[in-house]
């Protein structure tokens, strides 16, 4: 495994049997471990399906954030009703660095990953310790951190009719709202703060309320809770153009120069997960962000969200 460029990053457990009864019996230890790191990788344990995975959930004991319920813009497959694909995007696709669902006023506190079949080469899950890049970004950039602690984030994303797996973006309305009709859709956007534009194609062009760009985490730690690399990096399909998807909350745009320090923090910051099947990681969706890199070969990465 290669090194983390930040010390005990990810927290390692080492097993040898039934994970769903490790994580009963030392759930107390783990949330500390997880306090102190900010992700958990439990490797050796016995996961060898998605059902000793959804087993393992289940008695980690904590409430389930159903996918269907979100706002992602993402395509996945639920499997249960606690696990689903990680993303349905082509293996060429790069999925940038993000924290679950930031893009939304809805999101997780905590992620489960789980590698039931390891990728021939490539298909790395990036992780990094956001909280780590917004301290080393204050001092490179004082100004930039200021303003987005004090001004927050708006981001637009435009939806299409049905759902595009071939874009990491392509998560239909009817899907991401779960309904089937306009004015359907319109209530409830309007009932979360969104305002709205519908395309001639069936799209919705979507804008959020002003969202938290920075975190107030425990212990007076902040961290760069947010979409905006993943945005910067990624957002761009038939539909989407990432230089027009974000702004500050009053509206002044966020630019490619604001974000070049933050991406190159990012990049080093990170640490590439090489994924071994049977492998479980617990993330703290508050603390650190992640992502997808391409690969080759079949890659089963599933997911589950904790509320």
């Amino acid at each position: 495994m290669a090194d983390s460029p930040v010390d005990g990053f990810p927290y390692i457990v080492a097993g040898d049997g039934d994970l769903a009864a490790y994580l009963a019996s030392h759930k107390p230890v783990v949330e500390t471990q997880l306090a102190a790191s900010g992700a958990v990788l439990f490797r050796g344990f016995d996961v060898p399906t998605v059902s000793e995975f959804d087993a393992a959930i289940e008695a980690y004991d904590e409430p389930n954030f159903p996918y269907k319920e979100s706002l992602s813009n993402a395509v996945r497959v639920n499997l249960t009703e606690r696990v689903f694909t990680a993303n349905e995007a082509p293996p060429t696709t790069s999925i940038h660095l993000h924290h679950e669902m930031a893009q939304t006023p809805i999101y997780p506190s905590k992620l489960f990953f789980y590698c039931e079949i390891a990728p021939d080469a490539g298909g790395a899950t990036p992780l990094c310790r956001s909280d780590i890049l917004l301290t080393e970004l204050a001092k490179a950039e004082p100004g930039l951190v200021n303003a987005f602690e004090m001004l927050g984030v708006k981001y637009t994303n435009v939806m299409p009719g049905a759902d595009d797996a071939g874009s990491g973006q392509g998560r239909s309305w009817r899907s991401t709202l779960g309904v089937e009709e306009r004015s359907l859709a319109e209530e409830r956007l309007r009932a979360l703060g969104y305002s709205w534009t519908w395309d001639a194609d069936d799209s919705l062009r979507a804008t959020t309320p002003v969202l938290p760009a920075v975190r107030t985490l425990g212990g007076g730690r902040k961290s760069f809770f947010n979409q905006l690399i993943a945005a910067f990096r990624g957002w761009s399909d038939s539909r989407n153009d990432p230089s027009k998807s974000v702004t500050f909350g009053d509206g002044t745009p966020i630019t490619g120069i604001d974000m070049d320090t933050a991406i190159e923090l990012s990049d080093a910051l990170s640490y590439d997960h090489q994924w071994q099947a049977g492998d479980v990681v617990l993330v703290d969706n508050f603390t650190v962000m992640h992502g997808r890199k391409p690969f080759e070969g079949k890659r089963k990465v599933l997911a589950s969200l904790i509320q």
